[in-house]
């Protein structure tokens, strides 16, 4: 079987998809089967690189040696090499694609709607499950109807007058990863501001109260072949004085997530594990979850409130399936496989049977 790992992406998470990235298709290309390396560049072009590509290769770009690729929908649609003056254009005989784009378009379903156009399996969400899981306004909404708990939550526009809850005020990007772009104020007005200067914020913004006393509690969740729970981790912010867990916290250490520190387990109060187990659960249906997703939460000592879900997280959240272990070759094989038997999505043309277009008429009559 030949898997394909499609990383990169124009996305501010760029950087940590090609870690992920690299870390499945160096697994991969160690194990059984052939491993085909899709790099999507942040202008948006893609490249096939090879299977043994260290991250320091994508400093300055496009490593050396890449070949440039298109993606293609419709009956024969793929990925296909561009060729050269005297070589054919091939298309690359992928059985299926492992996702490992953070953020944008590779999360919030555009890439994934363009696989299923070219019938491309993939692993990982589908285009409503990634379009719910980018949006955070519309996955609280969901938490709230579904009645889990979850913290107040309301759109920020420049028009807004008031919020319905106190400050300091906590910014988001409605739809963004989970630390890039985030911003914690003091009041409305400078919330406000905060709309025109932080660029990341520009696409639409959701704001809740800011809680000093809650602190992230994770955990992952896969769909295949039966759901699956992780251990429950709690990440450990690099400074004692900092407001959130932010990129940093989660990303720099050389290997993503995989190396940012943590307490796993994580020590909770009585219940709450029983209780993020549940509300995990329960998200899997609201959310639309397929592959691996991780759902965060913010706690205390008495309080639990469900956060956001990241639908391709950082290291395919490997490093979380300790209890009991799972080799990250197995998480991989069980993408590849869930990809297969399991598509995202089948189109049907069911009802186009004709029977409109004949009693239609001319389309000049209808004009008239």
């Amino acid at each position: 079987m030949t898997v394909g790992v499609l990383f990169g992406g124009p996305s501010p998470e760029h950087d940590i998809s090609i870690l992920t990235g690299l870390l499945a298709l160096r697994e991969l290309h160690q194990g059984r089967g052939a491993a085909v390396g899709i790099y999507w560049s942040t202008t948006g072009s893609f490249f096939q690189v090879a299977a043994t590509t260290e991250a320091e290769a994508f400093l300055e770009g496009v490593p050396k040696g890449a070949a440039e690729l298109s993606l293609r929908a419709g009956a024969d649609g793929g990925f296909y090499s561009s060729g050269g003056r005297l070589s054919k254009e091939r298309r690359l005989e992928l059985d299926v694609v492992v996702m490992a784009t953070h953020g944008g378009p590779g999360e919030d379903g555009t890439i994934q709607a363009t696989l299923d156009l070219a019938g491309v399996p993939y692993s990982g969400p589908s285009v409503a499950g990634a379009a719910i899981g980018m949006d955070k306004w519309v996955f609280s909404t969901l938490v709230t109807r579904a009645g889990l708990p979850s913290l107040p939550r309301a759109l920020l526009t420049r028009d807004t007058t008031e919020l319905g809850f106190g400050a300091p005020y906590i910014l988001k990007p409605r739809f963004g990863g989970s630390s890039i772009g985030i911003d914690v104020v003091a009041d409305l007005a400078t919330a406000k501001a905060r709309l025109v200067t932080n660029v990341h914020l520009s696409r639409g913004c959701v704001v809740e109260p800011f809680r000093s006393d809650l602190t992230d509690v994770q955990i992952a969740v896969r769909t295949y072949p039966t759901v699956q729970l992780s251990a429950i981790e709690k990440p450990i912010r690099r400074s004692e004085t900092a407001e959130i867990l932010d990129y940093r916290d989660k990303y720099v250490g050389g290997e993503g997530m995989v190396s940012a520190p943590r307490e796993l387990p994580a020590q909770l109060a009585p219940g709450q594990a029983d209780a993020v187990q549940a509300a995990a659960r329960r998200i899997v249906d609201v959310a639309l979850v397929r592959g691996v997703a991780r759902i965060d939460f913010l706690a205390n000592d008495s309080e639990l409130y469900v956060n956001e879900v990241n639908t391709i997280p950082g290291s395919l959240s490997k490093h979380l399936f300790v209890e009991p272990p799972l080799a990250f070759s197995q998480l991989l094989s069980d993408l590849t496989a869930e990809a297969l038997e399991r598509p995202a999505h089948r189109y049907s043309a069911a009802g186009a049977d004709g029977l409109v277009l004949r009693s239609a008429g001319s389309i000049s009559s209808k004009l008239a």
